[in-house]
């Protein structure tokens, strides 16, 4: 059962120097866009993507799932039919 709906817009978030992120590529996470874990419970044959950030700044992590530049938004959301 899904908990996070993918979206057609990006998740913008701000992030500081040296956190280590783990974006959720399944789609399942209640934590959206940060994975909590759901891949694995849920057996979704998906692992998140884990990134340190280089510096302080304004990140915009996909949240349509469709990304081919993960963790971050490439405008794939914009191809989304409804």
């Amino acid at each position: 059962m899904a908990v996070m709906a993918y979206q057609k817009k990006p998740y913008v978030r701000r992030e500081t120097k040296g956190a280590r992120v783990a974006w959720c590529s399944c789609g399942e996470s209640s934590k959206a866009p940060y994975c909590d874990g759901s891949h694995a419970r849920l057996k979704t044959g998906k692992e998140p993507v884990v990134i340190t950030v280089p510096d302080d700044r304004i990140l915009a992590y996909c949240g349509c799932g469709r990304t081919g530049n993960g963790p971050f938004c490439d405008a794939s959301h914009k191809n989304i039919k409804d």
